[in-house]
This record gives structure tokens, sequence and C-alpha cells, in this order.
């Protein structure tokens, strides 16, 4: 049994050229430009010319609401991938960038672990091809050149107190949430309050996953709303004339990077929203070129299945025209004893009571799941203290529930321990009978859309929104804006708004605390509760254990 941490196991993957990854797809080594030797994006006339491929099978990995015990949804994404491959598919996986934040914080990285990691992880948990460099610039250009205008003369006639764009830095720095900017007299421009959001929380970033080619990318950041008049009517990107220049920064950024897993199998890392305040999938453009080049594209989609999975059914497929044929569930059997009320410290322990105690929130999930048309499939990863007993629990549970679970060891194992979950997974894609649909239709009031997801995703009896923002949505509607989807603001570990409420818990109420137009990105965001858009960094960051070792090495990302 292997003990190594993620990253001697990654260090010690043998790699292939870039180009024999690319190979395997089909992509001529002259339409791939290179990182170094493991790491490549795809040129966008590459992508143009595969637009008239038949479209392959999209298998949508989810999981329950995360626990410090650990789910592994990106582990299972790449597992699965590596198992589809190794019973003779030609399959892709796609996933999110990781921030910075987060890795210097306390989340850790976004590659995977054990024996299912997507290489090289360094570089993915680094600044790997300069994306999210790329898009933080985009950002603060807007920002500059916004202030800049007022300075100017602001000659759109900009409500200084009612600029909405605000700045944006790839890192958890909560002393950056709530700044004054322009301090120091009149050569500075005018003082304002202002404040920092984390990169992947930025509209630029949800747009960027979003846009289907540079030219819908332009059209889309100059739609974004900076700011509102005296009068309350909107100033949008383009009325700062910064739409093209912005463009131009995220030329490269837009192409999909393509990577490997340790099993030498194709991957897209691309794109990398949050997914409890923004719509928390990888880009539309490297899912729809997966899919144009490869017969099963596996993706995930960020936190559980009542953040990640509604967004990706309502928001992603919904503007992207994709269609999932399958969703994997990911559960633990330690997330299901902690769901079950055991503390962290007394996992390790048989307790087949608590693991069945725990399965409601997997139960509810699977329900949700099924409610967009979409067959599921139980992954349960295997951690090494799971015991038969409680492994058949949760297997017992989720038959109960018109669902198959598999226990999958590819943490341990690499696809070797994936095998039976790919198989079962092909088995219902092949099946064909997902009929896909999202929870409500574009033309359905904004409220009501905020209601709905309340209601049948996380099972509230009520929404609360004071008269402002119910007016708000109403002026939106009347601007043109209600056939947007909503995207929720909320905590990821529940399936309410109070983060400590595990299980399925059941009338309760979701206030809302604020809206928010991104008209670019095409949806509205419906904060909920507290969430915040910069995060913070715990008492000890990750951050203290990361240097480089005499060789040179990175010791302590994870």
């Amino acid at each position: 049994m292997s003990h190594k941490s993620d990253i001697e196991i990654a260090r010690e993957a043998k790699k292939k050229p870039i180009q024999e990854i690319g190979d395997k797809l089909g992509i001529p080594s002259d339409h791939l430009l290179p990182y170094g030797h493991d790491k490549a994006k795809v040129s966008q006339e590459y992508i143009d010319s595969v637009q008239k491929n038949e479209t392959g099978k999209l298998i949508l990995v989810t999981a329950i609401n995360p626990t410090p015990a650990g789910e592994g949804k990106t582990t299972t994404t790449v597992g699965l991938g590596d198992g589809l491959n190794r019973i003779g598919k030609k399959a892709m996986i796609c996933i999110r960038e990781a921030s910075l934040g987060p890795n210097f914080g306390m989340k850790g990285g976004a590659a995977g672990g054990g024996y299912a990691q997507v290489v090289p992880m360094e570089d993915m948990n680094l600044h790997f091809t300069g994306d999210f460099h790329a898009i933080t610039s985009a950002h603060s250009l807007l920002s500059a050149m916004l202030d800049n205008h007022i300075y100017w003369g602001n000659e759109q006639a900009i409500d200084t107190r009612r600029v909405t764009w605000r700045r944006v830095v790839d890192m958890n720095d909560r002393s950056l949430r709530q700044i004054t900017s322009s301090l120091g007299g009149v050569s500075n421009g005018f003082a304002r309050e202002d404040g920092f959001d984390i990169t992947v929380a930025s509209e630029v970033m949800a747009i960027l996953c979003l846009a289907s080619n540079l030219k819908d990318l332009e059209k889309r950041l100059g739609a974004m709303i900076v700011a509102y008049r005296r009068d309350r009517s909107p100033v949008y990107c383009r009325d700062i004339k910064a739409e093209g220049a912005m463009t131009v920064l995220l030329k490269d950024a837009m192409q999909p990077n393509l990577v490997q897993t340790l099993e030498n199998n194709p991957a897209f890392v691309h794109g990398g929203p949050f997914a409890n305040i923004a719509h928390g999938c990888n880009s539309v453009i490297a899912t729809t070129t997966a899919l144009k080049i490869s017969d099963y594209v596996v993706t995930e989609a960020g936190f559980g299945a009542d953040l990640g999975a509604e967004k990706f059914m309502n928001i992603k497929c919904r503007k992207a025209g994709l269609s999932p044929s399958a969703v994997v569930l990911v559960a633990t059997v330690r997330a299901m004893k902690m769901n079950g009320g055991v503390a962290k410290a007394d996992l390790g322990e048989e307790n087949v009571d608590a693991v069945k105690k725990g399965c409601p929130n997997l139960g509810r999930h699977i329900e949700n799941v099924k409610s967009f048309g979409v067959p599921v499939v139980v992954a349960i990863n295997h951690f090494v203290h799971d015991t038969e007993a409680e492994v058949q629990a949760v297997k017992d549970y989720v038959k109960e529930h018109g669902a198959e679970a598999v226990l999958s060891r590819h943490w341990a194992e690499g696809s070797k321990g994936s095998e039976d979950l790919a198989k079962k997974v092909v088995e219902v894609v092949d099946a064909g009978n997902a009929n896909f649909g999202p929870l409500y239709p574009d033309d359905m009031p904004l409220f009501e859309k905020i209601e709905t997801i309340a209601k049948r995703i996380y099972r509230a009896d009520e929404v609360l929104a004071d008269k402002k923002i119910r007016d708000q949505l109403k002026l939106w509607e009347e601007q043109g804006y209600g056939n947007l989807p909503v995207c929720m603001a909320k905590t990821q570990y529940s399936f309410t708004t109070d983060p400590n409420l595990r299980g399925a818990p059941t009338g309760h109420s979701v206030p809302v605390r604020e809206v928010r137009l991104s008209a670019g990105a095409g949806f509205v965001v419906v904060v909920c509760g507290e969430i915040m858009t910069m995060p913070g960094l715990p008492s000890k960051p990750a951050a203290e254990n990361i240097r480089l070792n005499d060789a040179g090495e990175i010791e302590g990302l994870f």
C-alpha cells in the first residue's frame, strides 16, 4: 500500500512529450502551441476545423456536499477517464485550473490525488500557462480604464457611488475585501469605496469559460455592467472602450490547455470559476472541443451537486447546448459517517450505523440529479480504512434509491482500480436513457427561478428577499435580462445557507442578501447567506510549508 504524497507520485510520473498526447487525439503537432515539454495550448484554427465532427458522450462527475473528510471529485474524474481508456474507449477528461489562493491557503490543489492525477501537478497548481494572470490583467485593465475615465472628465456621467466593478487578485487576502481607493488628493482621482475579489470570482473568468470564440468573448466583455449613472442607467464596459484591449490580453488564455494523466491519457485543463460564487465548471470551449475529438468526455463541476451540478445543467449546458448522458456522484464512506455525526478524529473506526444515518445527504443528491432527466451512477471513492460492511451499507442505500453504487480504487491503483466504475458508466451511457432538460425555462421570472432552485434542489420552504431585491429583479426583467439563468452563491457545505447543517434538512428558508447582474457572462448572481467573494487564509496557511528542496524541487504543495 503506497503512502507516498501526491507530489511524490506526480514527480515519478513517466510523462510523454505533449505532441504524443496530441497524436492520441489526432491533433497535428503544428496545431499545438507548446509551453515546455508537457503542456500545450490547442490552436483556434484546429478547434474550428473539428466542429463538424460527431459529438461524443458527456459524463459529469459531481459529489455530495463536501466535508472535511474529503470526497475526491477530481481524483474520481481522472480515475474514470483513465479507466475508460483502459477498457479501450477513446476518452478525455476536462477539469478546471487551480487558483493560487486556495493552494496557499487550506483547500490545496486541483489535479486529483494518489494514482489518479493530472500532471505536471506543480505547474498546474502554480502559474501553469498564465491563463489566470491574463484574466487578472484584463480585469485590472478595465478597473484602471474605468477610474481613468472618471478622472478625465467622466464623459459617461458615472455616479462614483455606484461603481460596481471591483478589483481582483489571485490570492486569499481578506484585508482587501473592502478598501478606499484614489486617496491622496486631486492628482489621484476621486476617493471612493472599493474592494477586491479573488480572480476566480471575476466576471471575466465566467465569460472566458462560457464564450464560444474570441468574437463572442469580446462581445460578452463589452456587455459587462461596470457602474450606474445617477439616473440608475447602466454603464457598460463597451462605454469605457476596454473590451478590445481586454480581448487582446485574453487571446491565448481562450485556448484550452492539453496535459496528461499519470497514465498518459489526454486531459484539457481550462478555466476555473469558483462554484459557490460563480458557475464552477471548466470552459465551454474545452468541453465542446473534447466532445468533437473523443467518444467519451468526463468533466466535473465544483463542490456538491446542489451547486456545481445544478449550475452545470442550468447554466453551462443551457448556454452551450450540451446534453449530459450520465452523472457520476462521488461519495465516500468517511463523508457518510461525518454526515451521520461522527467527529473527524473517529472516522477510522467502523460505524455502519453512522454510515446509514449519513446516507440521506447522498439520497437527496441522487433525486436532484435525476430530476434533470439524467441517469446516476454513485462512485464510492475508496479509502484505506473503509470496511466491507460500511461499503455494503452505502450500496444497499443507493439501490433503494434506484441507482447503483460502484466501489472505485483509483486513488490507490489507478485505472486498474476504476475499471468496474468505467464499465458501469459505459453501460449506463450506451443504454441511452438520458432525457436531459434544465430545471426551469428561460422565460420564467427571475424570482421564480430562484424559488425553483431553493425548493426543488435545496428543499427549502421559502425564499426570503426584501422589496429592494425583488424590485431590482423586476427592473432587470424590464431591461431585457429576465431570460437569464440564475447563479446561486451559497455555502457549499450544506443544502441550506447554514454551513453547519449537514445531512438532508427540510423546513429551512433561503435568505437572499443581494443580487448582482453578470450581463456579460449571462446570468444573475444571487447571494444567499454569508458567502465570501474574497476568501481569507487560515491561521496556518499551507504556504508556510511550501518551499524548494536542495534538488530544486517543490515541497509541500499537495
